[in-house]
C-alpha cells in the first residue's frame, strides 16, 4: 500500500531474523532458482507490514532479492465504497471472501513463472487503486503479507502473528490508518473472527511476546512447541 506508515521496533527485527533462518534452511534443499514463496497474517496492527519489510531487508543483506506484496491490495471492493457496501451487505460479509482470490492466484503465477505482472495497489491517502507493474524475473522471492495471506495457495512458509485486535489497539492509532468507532469496532470483530479460523495453517507463530515459535498443530509437519533456532 502506497502511504502506509510503518512503525519498525526491535521485536520485528528480532522475529525477522529467526524467520531468514527458517527461510535460508529451506533454501538450501531446493533447487537454484527456486520460486519461493512466504506468507505473513495477523489482525489489525499486529505489524504483519513492518514483518514483512524487515524480512524482505535482512534476507536483501544476502542477496536474495525480495518482493513484498500486500494482500489487502486485493479486496474486490474498492476502498471508498468498501465501508458502504458493507452497511448494506451485512457486517457478516466480512472475510476472507473479500479477497479477489483469482487475482492473487494470478500474480502468484505470474511470479512462479518469472513473467512481468500487472497488480492493484492501493494509495491511502487519495484512497484509489493504482497498477503496480512487477517484473517478477528480477525477484528472488515473495512475501505476502495480510489479514488472510496464508490462505493463499501454493506458500512455501506461513507465518501467523498470534495478537489480536484487543492487543494491538494503540499500534493501530499510532499508525493512523482507520477511524475508531463503533463500526470499526463491528469490522475488527469480524476480522478477528476470520484471521484466527487461519491459525491452523501456520507454520510458524509469531506469539504475544512477538517470539517465533514452531506451531503445534495437525496440519504441518514441524513437531513440538518451541523456539525456531
Amino acid at each position: 500500500m502506497l502511504g502506509d506508515v510503518l512503525l519498525i521496533k526491535e521485536i520485528h527485527k528480532e522475529a525477522a531474523k529467526t524467520i531468514k533462518k527458517r527461510i535460508i534452511a529451506d533454501l538450501e534443499k531446493k533447487e537454484r532458482r527456486y520460486r519461493y514463496i512466504v506468507g505473513i497474517s495477523g489482525e489489525s496492527g499486529s505489524g504483519k507490514s513492518e514483518l514483512a519489510h524487515t524480512l524482505g531487508t535482512f534476507l536483501k543483506e544476502d542477496r536474495i532479492r525480495v518482493k513484498v506484496i500486500h494482500a489487502d491490495d486485493y479486496y474486490k471492493i474498492q476502498p471508498l465504497l468498501r465501508a458502504e457496501w458493507r452497511r448494506t451487505k451485512g457486517f457478516d460479509k466480512i472475510g476472507i471472501n473479500e479477497y479477489d482470490w483469482i487475482k492473487i492466484k494470478k500474480t502468484i503465477r505470474d511470479y512462479k513463472e518469472e513473467q512481468e505482472c500487472i497488480m492493484p495497489c492501493i494509495d491511502m491517502i487519495p484512497e484509489q487503486v493504482d497498477k503496480l507493474i512487477t517484473n517478477f524475473a528480477k525477484i528472488d522471492l515473495l512475501v505476502i503479507d495480510g489479514l488472510y495471506a496464508i490462505k493463499t495457495e501454493g506458500l512455501d512458509l506461513r507465518v501467523f502473528i498470534d495478537l489480536t485486535y484487543q492487543e494491538t489497539k494503540i499500534s493501530q492509532i499510532e499508525r493512523l490508518k482507520e477511524t475508531y468507532n463503533k463500526e470499526r469496532m463491528k469490522v475488527l470483530e469480524r476480522e478477528h473472527i476470520n484471521v484466527k479460523s487461519l491459525k491452523p495453517l501456520a507454520d510458524l507463530i509469531v506469539n504475544k511476546s512477538y517470539k517465533v515459535v514452531k506451531a503445534n498443530n495437525n496440519n504441518n509437519n514441524n513437531g513440538q512447541n518451541g523456539f525456531f533456532i
